[in-house]
């Protein structure tokens, strides 16, 4: 009686640890980020390596005071955002902590990372430049400059400055022309304004449509989305306008990446590390691309056949942590200069 109560007992402890390691092979993700095409790479990812994605989507915001709050017991692995200033915000606020990883320095460049490991882009939106053919002369408008200019007054839509992707964009303006510069240029831009700022990226290419206004600037692959979209009315607008990558003859044009860092006190670091290397793989990447319209970081992966249409891209390679740096600049400039 006493050994079949012992080999019972032996055998509960086994299969109870056998258990526990099988529910350490897990990686939890907060993500910004909504896309088929991020379920369907986790999915591949569980197959190859045995390992559970386990994803808690909200807006990057909402992320970053969650982890706050939760601090030394928080579960997450891994923040995946849809823009730079907040992987900068959360670094900032000591909620990643650094990593080391040859497989990803030798898959993103540099400039698309923290040089010191706090976190790395996933993939790249660059932000265009977007007009009226039949209402635009080609040759007037080559740079984001150009947008403040008096000849464009009262013709521009664009969104909200609240919208992180244009407080990027301003950022890496105070980056490269300094504060005052920058602000000119915001009150020269609000000037321009044909309507006040509203909507989203899509929403400003079907007002150039529509005749509200001749110019606005938006992310890349919201173009190539509207492009192949079941809406119609969405092909169309796309359709009618044309693309203009701005600064492609000096700096480049002005990029912002999906990027993510380690949690800092994530329970699973190296698999968190592991799905890091494999999101910036280079087959990993040419799905990102083909689905999703992003730009690869991988600098062996070509674009999507859509992106390549809209244009040649000459990325601006200012480093993409001056985008976050810049972001409190950004939005004071953005309030004195009367942008909503």
């Amino acid at each position: 009686m006493k050994r079949t109560f012992f080999i019972g007992l032996t055998l509960l402890i086994i299969t109870s640890c056998g258990t526990s390691i099988k529910n350490d092979r897990v990686v939890n993700v907060y993500s910004h980020r909504h896309y088929d095409i991020d379920r369907e790479l986790y999915e591949n990812f569980e197959r190859e390596t045995g390992i559970k994605v386990n994803v808690v989507s909200s807006g990057a915001d909402e992320l970053i005071v969650r982890l706050k709050t939760e601090g030394e017991n928080a579960s997450a692995d891994l923040l995946i955002t849809s823009d730079a200033s907040r992987l900068y915000r959360a670094h900032t606020e000591g909620l990643l902590q650094p990593i080391a990883s040859e497989v990803i320095e030798r898959q993103v460049p540099p400039h698309l990372r923290d040089h010191e490991g706090f976190w790395t882009a996933l993939t790249v939106r660059a932000r265009v430049i977007v007009y009226a053919p039949s209402r635009v002369v080609e040759d007037s408008l080559r740079t984001y400059a150009d947008l403040a200019a008096p000849r464009f007054k009262k013709r521009i839509v664009a969104r909200s400055s609240s919208n992180e992707y244009n407080q990027s964009l301003l950022a890496s303006i105070i980056a490269h022309e300094g504060e005052d510069a920058a602000e000119q240029w915001v009150r020269g831009v609000v000037s321009n304004f044909a309507r006040a700022p509203k909507g989203n990226d899509r929403d400003q290419v079907k007002a150039i449509a529509a005749g509200e206004g001749d110019i606005a600037f938006v992310n890349t692959y919201y173009l190539a989305k509207m492009l192949n979209s079941d809406n119609e009315a969405e092909r169309d607008a796309a359709k009618s306008i044309k693309t203009l990558f701005p600064n492609a003859n000096d700096r480049g044009t002005h990029i912002n990446i999906s990027g993510a860092g380690v949690a800092k006190y994530a329970p699973n670091k190296a698999h968190a590390i592991q799905l890091l290397e494999y999101l910036t793989r280079a087959d990993v990447q040419s799905r990102f691309a083909l689905a999703n319209y992003e730009y690869p970081v991988h600098p062996d992966v070509e674009p999507a056949d859509d992106l390549l249409q809209l244009g040649e891209l000459r990325a601006d390679t200012l480093s993409i942590k001056q985008l976050g740096a810049f972001n409190r600049q950004a939005t004071e400039l953005f309030n004195r200069g009367g942008w909503n």
